[in-house]
């Protein structure tokens, strides 16, 4: 179960203290124009370290492409990436190796597997979604000739809420802030715990721009239900929302329903999705983190022994993982996007006929 999608299918591989991560993805159509420093790009958007709001772990996550491409372009065959780990430092690590860590995967991989890899989590650590990044990337570059775009930014940090949704201002935002009003607060809200030795939650904000009508498969795959899958399957994610999300059932029929004119829809509660398949509206898709749980207060927990003891963190780690996590949130969104796009290829007849002749 390390794969995604369906015409679109990727898979990674690698473990946060191992020599390496990496994706391999297949289904990308022959002569796109892989742009290597677009793919780093995106890539550095992600990397740890840049600021203080971020764990200090140096990464460099130079991407190297292995396979499938040829003269700058796509061949058809699948595309193989490979970032390699440069600054482990394992030994911070040494005090929980009977140990589980609370909030972590730590005791229901052990439990499941009968083994963990102690060191950062091993496979179960938020390091693997940079090869998700590389594979959204990548996505995105078949989206952009289709003139469709994906977005995300932070809007909320600690229960403060933005009010308003800049997505080109988050793009040189420190912590990918949506609401220039509300950033220097949210940051606060960051430091406070950091220098509590603590952490809060935030919310990614994903927008989808120019998908046209006809996205989803029903019954099974719907683009709703699929997004979800996409966002609840990202470390430390507990809640999705489409459009308005839980909004919807706090109003009357009345309220919620999107009213269609001849240009149009006059709003957009249903988060430009209705029925699993896109209407041609802008998507958009609330991503909720529960706030980082690699904390350096005292703990109380129990050791592979059934123990109960009192442990403290070592290591280095980001005191609001939304705020990376949100560059993750825009590329599994892109994947699903592009994936749905090429499945809807074969929807009509019509469709089939002109892309054969």
């Amino acid at each position: 179960m390390n794969s995604f999608g369906q015409k679109l299918k990727f898979s990674t591989f690698g473990e946060s203290h191992g020599t390496a991560i990496g994706c391999l993805l297949d289904g990308v159509p022959a002569g796109l124009e892989i742009n290597e420093e677009y793919i780093q790009s995106e890539l550095d958007r992600r990397k740890p370290g840049k600021s203080e709001f971020e764990t200090a772990r140096k990464e460099e996550d130079k991407v190297e492409l292995l396979s499938g491409v040829f003269e700058g372009l796509s061949t058809g065959t699948p595309i193989a990436m490979i970032i390699y780990n440069a600054n482990q430092k394992s030994r911070d690590y040494a005090n929980i190796k009977d140990v589980f860590r609370p909030g972590h995967a730590d005791f229901t991989y052990f439990h499941k597997y009968g083994i963990r890899d102690y060191r950062g989590g091993g496979r179960s650590s938020a390091r693997e979604t940079a090869a998700r990044v590389a594979a959204g990337a990548i996505a995105k570059l078949m989206l952009d000739k289709l003139n469709v775009s994906v977005l995300s930014g932070i809007s909320e940090v600690a229960g403060i809420k933005s009010e308003s949704f800049d997505y080109e201002k988050a793009k040189s935002s420190l912590i990918y802030a949506l609401d220039e009003t509300k950033e220097q607060e949210q940051k606060d809200a960051i430091l406070k715990a950091k220098n509590d030795h603590d952490s809060v939650g935030g919310v990614s904000r994903v927008l989808i721009k120019g998908a046209p009508i006809g996205l989803g498969q029903p019954l099974y795959y719907k683009l709703d239900g699929v997004l979800a899958d996409a966002m609840m399957g990202l470390n430390a994610v507990k809640a999705v929302e489409i459009g308005d999300g839980v909004l919807s059932s706090q109003v009357l029929g009345s309220q919620n329903n999107d009213a269609i004119r001849s240009d149009g829809f006059e709003t957009n509660h249903s988060g430009g999705i209705l029925g699993g398949i896109s209407n041609g509206d802008d998507i958009v898709v609330n991503v909720y983190f529960k706030p980082t749980p690699s904390i350096f207060k005292k703990q109380h927990t129990i050791t592979k022994e059934n123990e109960e003891v009192d442990f403290s963190l070592k290591g280095r780690h980001d005191p609001c993982v939304a705020v990376r996590g949100t560059v993750v949130c825009e590329a599994m969104a892109a994947l699903v996007i592009a994936d749905m796009i090429l499945l809807n290829m074969g929807s009509k007849m019509d469709g089939v006929v002109k892309y054969y002749n």
